[in-house]
């Protein structure tokens, strides 16, 4: 005889299909036990408070990427200092000894090493904050970690390797007859917004990045744009003096935050500058960008948390 089915049995009272919401009860105890959704996203003291249990990762993991970074190459990690060497010799030849730049700028070595120097830092950290996520989703699929870290770390990177770079800028300074002064200490504060700045712009980075990868191709270009209309090889002033410039287009040129902290680094070392009254808006200008910059990076990078490494 053909056998028959049997209907299935009714689910048992509380059980839950696939899909389906939670039932009321298990939800009420599974928040009495502090259980909650696998990779939902925490809030926002809770991210900072995971960030700060895992500062012992973020520095341990830069400094990983530092020394990995030149492993393959003979000069090792001295690459991290000849690169803006070489960068600051061809805009020299360039812009100070084919176009002549140099003539309208006092201390015009010293003047276009520190240029060089400080936005690579904003370049780098801009770069490496692109792909922070999109290059890294074994790890960021693999293990659970608040992402943020991934961004800070490159950040962190950045500045050590600006760090080690500033030796070199130290002896360029010495040998083209700045001498140490007081002003130099003003280098500590003006890096330390800088850093704030450059963490925050690389998070909203990361966050585009890891939905866009092909705007890791493009951000090169718009760097170098950046670079051009922030001052680095010649004096922005000196290029605008006497020209009819558009006053949208001079206030983007005065807010512009990359050459907000060129400057200050200028007038921190180099003696030209001192006789420059710096105006007093430039660093209330660094502090803005920093506050602004880090606070509205961190929670446009927060918010995305639980979707990043998914699709």
């Amino acid at each position: 005889m053909p056998q028959t089915l049997a209907p299935p049995a009714p689910a048992p009272t509380g059980a839950s299909t696939p899909g389906a919401a939670p039932d009321p009860e298990l939800r009420a105890l599974a928040e009495r036990h502090g259980l909650t959704v696998s990779g939902a996203r925490p809030s926002l003291p809770e991210y900072v408070r995971r960030l700060w249990q895992r500062r012992h990762f973020i520095r341990s993991f830069a400094g990983a990427k530092l020394t990995a970074q030149y492993s393959q190459a003979k000069l090792g990690q001295l690459w991290q200092v000849v690169t803006p060497l070489l960068n600051a010799l061809v805009y020299y030849l360039i812009f100070g000894l084919l176009i002549g730049t140099n003539r309208n700028v006092d201390d015009y070595i010293p003047f276009l090493v520190t240029g060089v120097f400080i936005f690579t830092f904003t370049q780098s950290s801009v770069l490496a904050g692109t792909r922070a996520i999109s290059g890294n989703l074994g790890l960021v699929r693999a293990l659970h970690f608040p992402r943020a870290c991934l961004p800070i770390s490159f950040c962190l990177m950045q500045l050590q390797q600006l760090l080690m770079s500033m030796g070199v800028l130290i002896a360029i300074l010495l040998a083209s007859g700045q001498l140490p002064g007081w002003s130099w200490l003003l280098v500590v504060p003006a890096l330390v917004l800088q850093f704030v700045f450059n963490t925050g712009l690389a998070m909203v980075m990361a966050r585009l990045g890891s939905k866009t990868p092909d705007l890791a191709q493009l951000m090169p270009f718009i760097m170098r744009t950046w670079m051009y209309a922030s001052g680095v090889m010649y004096s922005m002033s000196a290029v605008t003096a006497g020209k009819h410039v558009p006053t949208v287009v001079q206030v983007l040129l005065d807010l512009n935050p990359a050459a907000v902290y060129i400057d200050l680094m200028r007038f921190a070392l180099i003696d030209s500058f001192h006789a420059q009254q710096l105006p007093p808006h430039v660093w209330a200008l660094a502090g803005g960008w920093a506050l602004v910059m880090g606070a509205v990076g961190f929670v446009y990078f927060w918010k995305a948390e639980e979707r990043y490494g998914r699709g």
